[in-house]
């Protein structure tokens, strides 16, 4: 009787132990997610200080855009927006591959990202290059140089994270439905990225 009872407490004792076990890794939240998370909202931040500034600098401006600058050109930094936006779904597809531990899949979606990236930054320092006017110009211009190159660093630092992804991704399991903390990171940062420039295409372009 005595090593009957001696058993079932062993039994259960090991049973408690198994839940807390998997509990500890199946139902806890991922730390680093909240962390980049958190490193988001600081660097949220530092773009409404911007989009405050420019919005202050046009409520107290007469004439916004100042008189003499050239007028803006919407085709290019439309088609860059639609690329932009793309690249977020397209990221998508390799997290949700994988999470079905489909490595190429991961590779091929994160690769297409970063081409659409490195497309949409060509294309912006093209614009650059056949705006008409400069950084020291006015009001106008300066602003737009510092939101759109701030946004640009963003959009550089997200490609290489995207790029890290990618070469990370040729070590043999080293991401799998189990791990695959690095491309979830990626794609947040790069989501934060997109929807920074539909506020920035919005303001400067459009409103």
């Amino acid at each position: 009787m005595q090593g009957t009872i001696d058993t079932s407490k062993a039994a259960i004792q090991a049973e408690h132990g198994a839940g807390a076990h998997g509990g500890h890794h199946g139902d806890h939240p991922d730390h680093r997610i909240f962390g980049i998370i958190m490193f988001l909202v600081a660097e949220s931040m530092i773009f409404l200080g911007l989009f405050a500034a420019y919005l202050t600098f046009r409520s107290v401006t007469p004439d916004w855009p100042p008189e003499g600058t050239p007028e803006m050109e919407l085709l290019l930094p439309g088609v860059n927006t639609i690329i932009l936006i793309s690249s977020s779904f397209v990221m998508n597809r390799g997290n949700a591959a994988i999470k079905k531990n489909d490595v190429k899949g991961l590779r091929f979606w994160f690769g297409l990202t970063a081409l659409m990236g490195a497309v949409f930054l060509v294309g912006q320092l093209y614009e650059y290059f056949h705006t008409g006017f400069g950084l020291a110009d006015n009001i106008f211009t300066s602003t737009f140089y510092v939101l759109t190159g701030f946004h640009g660093l963003h959009v550089t630092f997200g490609l290489l994270l995207i790029l890290a992804v990618l070469w990370q991704s040729l070590k043999a399991g080293h991401y799998s439905s189990e791990s695959h903390f690095g491309p979830e990171a990626a794609e947040l940062y790069w989501h934060f990225v997109d929807v920074v420039w539909i506020v920035l295409f919005t303001i400067l372009y459009l409103f």
